[in-house]
């Protein structure tokens, strides 16, 4: 179960950090990864991290120096979302894929959070 927290509503340039709990996975075994969906849009990828012989991570273009994806060995993954504009708004999703590297893919993750809003004011 993944379980995502930290949304709100925020000014443009402003900050916000999201978090992702999981329970009853062996996170070593998953590479975690945010996707955001927008009204009217299709579930778009934002971030992955995954460990390996050393910690991977891929991130849209859009999002590239702006945001940053992390994880801690009790499994929480974050992510850390600065600079933020109206394009940013949307619901975003936490999603666990076992046993892979980090994904742009939806379809490639087995279990998905519930999703946390983020709107990002003018």
């Amino acid at each position: 179960q993944l379980v995502e927290s930290g949304g709100g509503l925020v000014q443009a340039g402003g900050s916000l950090r999201l978090s992702c709990a999981a329970s009853g996975l062996t996170v070593s075994n998953y590479a975690m990864a945010w996707f955001r969906q927008a009204p009217g849009k299709e579930r778009e990828f934002v971030a992955a991290i995954a460990w390996g012989v050393r910690t991977t991570r891929i991130y849209t273009d859009s999002v590239k120096g702006r945001f940053f994806i992390s994880r801690n060995i009790a499994g929480n993954t974050y992510l850390e979302m600065n600079d933020l504009n109206v394009d940013d708004t949307a619901v975003y999703y936490c999603a666990a894929r076992r046993f892979g590297a980090g994904s742009r893919a939806p379809g490639d993750y087995d279990v998905w959070g519930q999703g946390t809003q983020v709107t990002v004011s003018s």
